[in-house]
């Protein structure tokens, strides 16, 4: 530990985060002259060494920050892996941490434990997904921000959870005892054919402005929305985005769970993070198509 991290972090304790992180989100999403517009782009994408042949040309010129940082992918940049047995990744990243949640719903995230109930602030959802599977997918500032569905299935209900604005990196994680569950986050549940009861949860962090969900008429999700008439998302349909980056944790019930069959590392969304499709079935993944894994 460097006497500069441990400064910074003692720093962060006082600055007003949540003032901090939505002035810089309206910065991000002013007009701006598109000469300056293509520079901040340039410079931004040379330093993070965005990948920025793969955005979709139609939103091109940028007229602010934001629309480039929540900029669409061309269409076949991210093909789906598999078929709807299989859980695919909700976002572009680095799948940083994939387990089984144990008793009471404890998971265990970068040398921290959480439970359900307090990252979902929902006893009753936490209890049915108690001892299914969990997964993390951290954005850096370099990827694709927006976020879609690992499932193909009904959204029930978003809800907008308030809370802090602490950075999730190596610092965050470190040095803010709860990182995740006290940060702002939207949760979302999706009721898939396949995988039972599924949440997908964007957790918000230092710099992100506000977190946005295709389903609800909102620039930043706030409150809790249930529908009556449940929404329809397809397997890799898009859930929403984040504007400016952050991480998106994910979980399903154990009559679901099989075995995720992915290692950490990096990821793009719509790659295979796990199957539940019945052992004995062939299933097409990678391009061929495998037996089912005991």
């Amino acid at each position: 530990m460097s006497v500069v991290t441990f400064g910074f972090a003692q720093l962060l304790r006082v600055l007003p985060r949540s003032a901090i992180s939505k002035a810089l989100g309206s910065l991000c999403e002013l007009e701006l002259p598109a000469p300056l517009a293509k520079a901040v782009v340039s410079t931004y994408s040379r330093a993070y060494q965005v990948a920025t042949h793969e955005a979709d040309p139609a939103g091109m010129p940028y007229r602010s920050f934001d629309a480039f940082f929540t900029r669409r992918l061309r269409d076949g940049m991210r093909p789906l892996e598999g078929d709807d047995f299989d859980f695919a990744s909700p976002a572009d990243g680095v799948l940083s941490a994939l387990g089984k949640t144990e008793h009471g719903g404890r998971m265990r995230v970068k040398g921290q434990d959480y439970t359900l109930e307090e990252l979902l602030d929902d006893a009753g959802f936490a209890r049915e997904l108690e001892g299914g599977g969990y997964g993390v997918v951290y954005l850096s500032p370099r990827d694709y921000h927006r976020v879609h569905s690992p499932v193909s299935g009904d959204i029930v209900r978003v809800r907008g959870l308030e809370g802090d604005r602490w950075p999730v990196n190596s610092i965050g994680e470190r040095y803010v005892k709860g990182l995740f569950v006290r940060n702002r986050r939207v949760s979302i549940e999706i009721r898939s054919p396949e995988w039972g009861r599924v949440a997908v949860i964007l957790v918000g962090a230092m710099v992100v402005g506000r977190m946005t969900v295709a389903c609800v008429d909102q620039p930043d999700v706030q409150g809790d929305h249930r529908f009556d008439v449940p929404r329809k998302i397809a397997r890799g349909g898009e859930l929403g985005a984040f504007h400016l980056g952050s991480t998106v944790v994910f979980a399903v019930g154990p009559a679901a769970y099989d075995r995720w069959q992915r290692s950490l590392g990096p990821i793009a969304y719509g790659q295979s993070i796990g199957s539940a499709q019945p052992l004995d079935a062939p299933r097409v993944f990678g391009g061929g198509v495998e037996r089912g894994r005991a």
